[in-house]
């Protein structure tokens, strides 16, 4: 017997984003190449997070990246489910109603962690507005995990912002992440149709308030270009970033997922990159990462090195 299966009748990915109207997909320019995946060592990686029943946003989010981070054991574990309770217009995250939380992720994260053998892991998950702590306790026994199972590995959490959840920022920050990151996406211009359900400035002060929490942790945040912001409005968000004493700012490509997505305002040259990062360097970051390809947690280990190393070189100097 043959089933036949009415695609139809599937449920969309984006049902929000279903009657909106279709926007052309650019052509991607020369500058950006990445590399499939299909080596022995990212079907292994591949393997790894399938046996542990994980989620990873390098799949979810469909990052340009995961055939190179892939290839060297580098994956991005996306706790608290495979749907988001937020409709941004960029993302290619499922929007919907999210399951329960399992309660053995934190433990299948910490052996999927020991088993890639990480240095440095980055921690993400979707938004759970649904939750009365946001799923802040969540990132807690995760963090807890990884320490039992993967002591020497360093944790970067890249986390939702936390509105309207009392209380569930303090709770993340005292877990101490070896790195907090929480990305502001875009400029303040931008977030009514870009990240409708989030607010600028309470992004940028929940990255202040984990300074305030502990001044020796790591602070992290990232911003997307060709969402249709102005020059001005860019180096605005990193005079923001710095007064929040932010220690690191990452600066990538917007690319567009589907013609019912943000449409692309146009492609950043590798050129206006490096001038951006030249600029935040001079503003006072510890580290800066700045490219067509550059995402949150792409080199995110090597990356945490040097930002590591800056801040001592410039404890050394402050002497």
């Amino acid at each position: 017997m043959v089933t036949l299966l009415d695609k139809t009748r599937q449920k969309p990915r984006h049902p929000e984003k279903v009657n909106r109207p279709e926007n052309p997909i650019l052509k991607k320019p020369s500058w950006i190449r990445v590399k499939a995946g299909g080596s022995p060592v990212y079907e292994k990686t591949r393997k790894i997070v399938r046996d542990n029943n994980l989620v990873t946003v390098c799949e979810e989010a469909g990052c340009p990246n995961i055939g190179e981070c892939w290839s060297k054991k580098h994956a991005t574990m996306m706790i608290m489910g495979d749907t988001c309770t937020r409709a941004c217009a960029f993302c290619n995250v499922r929007t919907g109603i999210p399951g329960p939380l399992d309660p053995q992720e934190p433990a299948n994260v910490a052996d999927a962690v020991k088993k890639l053998g990480l240095n440095h892991v980055v921690i993400t998950s979707v938004d759970r507005d649904d939750l009365d702590d946001g799923g802040a306790n969540h990132f807690v026994e995760t963090i807890a995990a990884i320490r039992q199972e993967a002591p020497n590995t360093t944790i970067e959490i890249l986390t939702p912002d936390f509105l309207r959840k009392a209380g569930a920022l303090e709770r993340v920050a005292l877990a101490k992440p070896d790195v907090f990151n929480h990305n502001l996406e875009t400029v303040p211009s931008r977030y009514l149709t870009v990240r409708p359900g989030a607010r600028y400035f309470h992004s940028l002060r929940l990255l202040q308030q984990v300074k305030e929490i502990d001044p020796s942790q790591f602070t992290k945040s990232g911003i997307m270009l060709g969402l249709g912001e102005e020059r001005n409005e860019v180096l605005q968000v990193m005079d923001d970033l710095r007064s929040a004493n932010v220690d690191f700012i990452t600066i990538g490509q917007y690319l567009q997922p589907s013609s019912r997505h943000y449409p692309i305002d146009r492609f950043v040259t590798p050129e206006e990159f490096k001038a951006y990062e030249t600029i935040a360097w001079t503003k006072g970051f510890s580290m800066v990462s700045s490219s067509p390809l550059t995402r949150s947690s792409h080199h995110a280990g090597e990356d945490f090195e040097k930002l590591r190393a800056n801040r001592n070189n410039n404890l050394g100097q402050d002497i």
